[in-house]
């Protein structure tokens, strides 16, 4: 039995997501050899007779106290950056059974810190120099910064409209940073094309198997801060769709364990109406998603027109009976300004389109009152244009308290 302190993963090997075919974590990998998303196993049986959940609590309250269920072989080959565990917080709106995730508490700013931190330790370890990823923003940032924490070189290719916040961001951490006149699609055949020309390795979502066991974490979370039962509802913002597979593996990781019982969330996909393949797909009844041609919305982070796991993310949707929707931009700015001044909590764009699904399904009757709902807020909303319309006071000696407000 490992001691309390040490460090032990049960990792065992991973599995073609379509397929079953089993694949030796080995080395660097990509796709399977169909050409499919590879997903992490772990020898879990083995696991539950020699990790509870009590050793938890005398742990760091950080996503490594999940480590037997990462793939991290031992804590020197850990890349980390402080990967807190995020706080639950409760919106008045819904008398404590609506919550907010916030992910924007992470090191650089969003749930993508938890993702990179697993494939970055892991490129590491088997041998990587140089990584590089396709990007809206977030993702991008967090690669440039772990990156520089592992000491590898990293190339970040972002579309034009990306936000100056997440280019800076990427550009302070030393990275290679390319803006490029088209979709991340088009980012992420230039990554592609420079595997071999480049000697990179593509951090591209669901084209390494890692960023979805760090991502994950999330699902463990939520899971021991809610006293070991999940909510009735998850939403959460859907680009890559990566967060809703890795939640979904997570609970079927706990089930397992005996940690959680069969129970689980209706599932809810959040897009935007000017970028939606997922929602186009749900109610096609498809179980793959057609490219979504000139997508465009102020939620950069789900501003994806092609979904390379779109199979996955659909089944998961179908199997907690949940779904996908769709909500508009405007809907989206007016979720993100009503919480902000509401509760104090400055969500993303992305994360503000859960809030709107939300609302919208609470209005339709999909959602009640009495249910527990988490809204995942994926990313800080200060990386994002903020409201500049303050008022100005032209002689501090002559104020006009009128046009101030009204005194108590």
């Amino acid at each position: 039995m490992p001691e309390e302190g040490g460090w032990t993963s049960y990792f065992s090997h991973l599995e073609c997501s379509v397929t079953g075919e089993r694949v030796e974590a080995d080395g660097l990998r990509g796709l399977s050899p169909a050409g499919k998303p590879l997903l992490a196993r772990y020898d879990l049986a083995d696991a539950r007779r020699h990790v509870d959940r009590d050793m938890l609590a005398r742990r760091s309250a950080d996503m490594w106290r999940y480590r037997e269920l990462l793939p991290v072989p031992h804590a020197d080959a850990c890349v980390t950056l402080g990967e807190m565990m995020t706080p639950l917080i409760a919106l008045r709106e819904g008398g404590g059974r609506l919550l907010v995730k916030d992910e924007g508490r992470l090191p650089t700013g969003s749930f993508k810190a938890r993702g990179q931190a697993t494939a970055m330790s892991m490129a590491r370890h088997f041998g990587a120099r140089r990584v590089a990823i396709p990007t809206n923003g977030n993702a991008g940032g967090a690669v440039a910064a772990y990156a520089a924490r592992a000491g590898l070189g990293a190339w970040c290719f972002c579309p034009m409209e990306t936000p100056a916040a997440h280019v800076g961001e990427m550009l302070s951490f030393g990275a290679h940073v390319f803006r490029v006149a088209g979709m991340i699609d088009d980012c992420g055949a230039i990554v592609r094309q420079g595997v071999e020309r480049m000697g990179w390795f593509p951090l591209s979502t669901m084209q390494e198997p890692y960023r979805v066991e760090g991502k994950k974490t999330m699902g463990f979370e939520l899971a021991e801060q809610l006293g070991w039962e999940l909510p009735d509802v998850i939403i959460y913002a859907t680009g890559g769709g990566t967060a809703l597979v890795a939640m979904w593996k997570a609970f079927d990781e706990l089930e397992a364990m005996g940690w959680i019982g069969s129970a689980r969330p209706r599932m809810v996909a959040a897009q935007s109406t000017g970028c939606a393949p997922i929602v186009q797909a749900w109610e096609a009844g498809e179980r793959q998603a057609t490219r979504w041609d000139n997508a465009c919305t102020v939620a950069a982070g789900i501003r994806v027109p092609a979904v390379l796991a779109d199979f996955m993310v659909l089944d998961v949707l179908r199997q907690s009976r949940g779904w996908a929707e769709a909500v508009s931009d405007e809907a989206i700015l007016a979720s993100q300004a009503m919480v902000a001044a509401s509760d104090g909590v400055q969500m993303c764009p992305e994360g503000a389109a859960t809030h709107a699904v939300y609302r919208a399904a609470l209005a339709r009757g999909d959602i009640s009152r009495d249910e527990r709902v988490v809204l995942f807020n994926c990313a800080t909303g200060l990386k994002y244009p903020m409201p500049e319309q303050a008022g100005i006071i032209a002689d501090p000696g002559a104020i006009d308290w009128a046009a101030i407000g009204d005194p108590l």
